[in-house]
């Protein structure tokens, strides 16, 4: 029987990876402007660390993770979002005094047990980022309006920014109490799921995506509106904040976020080319998730966004230099030539050229069929009259110009800028 890949993981194939590689190097340049660096945390934790940050409620812990016994009998799980490990990571690692708020960011791979779908998978990849050591709302301004600059540098235009606030650990019980009592008057309206887990974690109704519990959600009580007055002055704040640099923003009050740990600012991007999952990141503000791991109190803000909702909405040019081509491709004939290209490939590569060559000594016309499936700039002829006279025969392959030069010129010929035709 063939093996093949498990439901619900992709391979990233080597002609669609740029597109990956494209998104991470944009962060690169994005995050650091804002004093961000880049974090590599472990695959795997303790499972506990999970269950006691995310909440034993959310569906992610009851139904979604990936959890095993591991040899020596303790209890691991694949990670199922980054920020409980960047806390373990600033705890462990007693990263308590920056000189100023400590900014983070990650990338790699989460893993969750979930029905496969359009830019979901049970393996995928996510970017995430870390603010630590400020409760001030400037800090999430920030934040919000760096995910706004780098989704715009991707090219995403149709995308808006949703805002709420989720108040204090001192005023959502209350309005959690509340909020179940409003509920139990619409019991019969609800989906499954919510009537199964609205006892445990009403909020989660008001973000629920059925339509029959989108229905009930828009006459229930709105937690922006029982805030307690720090909450609110900071939310009025953030607001504030937003406006003055003309940031474009909406107050949405039924948003919340699927984790226990969040308070006070919670924000969403999303796009109107995703459908009801409309989603393409979300955070906001985590001010006692450190504190609850047994660590020094320290307010955070930060946010996570998918990486294949990602690669599925932005306009990728397919014939743009963002894919990878070789600089020169090598076409050799004969023994003598092949022995040569050998050396001359090896040349080129410790310039900093990339180089690909014919490995099978096909026919020229064969191989010059290969150089353009590989989009090279540049063709390099070899041959037994190349050899004989010291004169190497180099091709342009946007204009078709071919020139005479010597393996000394090589670099320099092929090293000089492109002419922008546009």
């Amino acid at each position: 029987m063939k093996i093949q890949r498990i439901r619900g993981v992709k391979d990233i194939l080597p002609n669609e990876i740029w597109k990956w590689q494209y998104i991470e190097s944009v962060a690169h340049k994005i995050f650091p402007r804002y004093g961000f660096n880049e974090i590599r945390l472990p695959i795997f934790e303790d499972t506990r660390l999970f269950s006691r940050s995310i909440g034993d409620t959310t569906d992610i812990v009851e139904k979604e993770m990936y959890t095993f016994k591991d040899r020596g009998g303790d209890s691991i799980t694949l990670r199922p979002e980054g920020t409980a490990s960047v806390v373990r990571a600033y705890i462990e690692n007693k990263m308590y005094n920056p000189p100023s708020v400590l900014k983070m960011f990650y990338m790699g791979p989460m893993f969750r047990y979930e029905r496969p779908q359009a830019g979901r998978l049970r393996q995928f990849n996510q970017v995430g980022v870390e603010a630590m050591g400020s409760p001030g709302p400037i800090v999430d301004v920030e934040i919000m309006t760096m995910v706004m600059e780098f989704l715009k540098e991707l090219g995403l235009a149709d995308i808006k920014l949703e805002i709420n606030s989720l108040g204090s650990q001192e005023c959502r019980p209350q309005y959690r109490e509340l909020l179940k009592t409003e509920i139990e008057k619409h019991i019969d309206q609800l989906c499954d799921n919510c009537t199964a887990r609205y006892q445990r974690n009403p909020l989660r109704v008001l973000d629920c995506k059925a339509k029959e519990c989108g229905n009930v959600a828009e006459g229930l009580p709105k937690l922006i509106d029982h805030l307690d007055p720090a909450s609110a002055e900071h939310f009025a704040e953030v607001r504030s904040l937003l406006d003055s640099i003309g940031t474009p923003y909406s107050v949405n009050p039924k948003l919340v976020r699927g984790l226990d740990y969040y308070n006070r600012t919670a924000f969403e991007v999303t796009s109107q080319n995703l459908g009801s999952q409309n989603a393409i990141c979300g955070g906001g503000r985590y001010d006692t998730l450190v504190e609850e791991l047994e660590g020094p109190s320290t307010p955070c803000f930060g946010f996570a966004l998918g990486l294949e909702r990602l690669v599925s909405l932005i306009p990728f040019n397919e014939s743009s230099d963002l894919q990878k081509h070789p600089d020169v491709y090598i076409v050799c004939l004969g023994e003598e030539a092949k022995s040569m290209a050998f050396e001359i490939a090896h040349q080129l590569r410790a310039k900093g050229l990339s180089v690909e060559r014919d490995y099978e000594m096909a026919s020229m016309k064969s191989q010059m069929r290969k150089a353009n499936k590989f989009q090279s700039r540049f063709t390099l002829i070899i041959g037994e009259n190349e050899i004989r006279s010291g004169k190497l025969i180099l091709k342009n392959m946007d204009s078709g110009e071919q020139k005479e030069c010597t393996t000394e010129e090589l670099v320099s010929e092929i090293s000089e800028p492109e002419v922008d035709t546009q």
